[in-house]
């Protein structure tokens, strides 16, 4: 029986593992999501926080400039929602080899990591956030996914503990024009 039971779990294990979505799936897709082209210069977003059944608890519009200096990055994002409330996080970002990131923040507890490939992005972070009250360090399994030149959608899902407690979603767009050799990219 004892067998039986650990053969049924290994193999639910490795179903499960099959089934997850890594950022090497889309090496052979284009454009290529290169971070520092993409986030530099002016950007706005559009988004909303949703719970972990989906209901949408706030909207929000982000407002942000991006720098780049060789391989380090300054991104500035400013949030106002829809209750009102204003908050500011600045990104300094890293471009390691082979299309690797990392980021910190004054508020990201756990800094994150990961990696384009193809058109994709996809890191990690943990962030210390406000909720009724007290601080909460909630995960975030960060994917952005470059449309074209000029647009790329993000998706968010956030943990504590392992357990999933809601989803952002972010539209972001580009305000200023991509400097010369950002724009030779093919949308599709």
């Amino acid at each position: 029986m004892r067998v039986l039971l650990l053969t049924l779990l290994a193999t639910c294990s490795l179903l499960l593992m099959s089934c997850s979505t890594t950022v090497d799936d889309y090496a052979d897709t284009t454009p290529a999501f290169e971070l520092d082209k993409f986030f530099e210069g002016e950007l706005t977003a559009h988004g909303i926080v949703q719970d972990r059944s989906g209901k949408v608890l706030r909207r929000f519009n982000v407002e942000m400039l991006g720098q780049w200096q060789g391989n380090q990055g300054t991104l500035e994002e400013d949030f106002v929602y829809d209750d009102g409330e204003q908050q500011r996080r600045v990104w300094h970002i890293t471009k390691g080899e082979y299309g690797q990131y990392t980021g910190t923040a004054d508020d990201v507890v756990v800094p994150a990591t990961g990696k384009t490939q193809g058109f994709a992005l996809n890191w990690q972070y943990t962030v210390a956030l406000p909720v009724d009250g007290k601080v909460w360090d909630i995960r975030f399994n960060d994917w952005m996914y470059l449309l074209d030149n000029e647009r790329v959608i993000n998706r968010a899902e956030m943990t504590k503990w392992g357990v999933k407690v809601g989803e952002v979603i972010l539209w972001i767009e580009r305000k200023t024009p991509m400097t010369e050799g950002q724009e030779d990219k093919p949308a599709f």
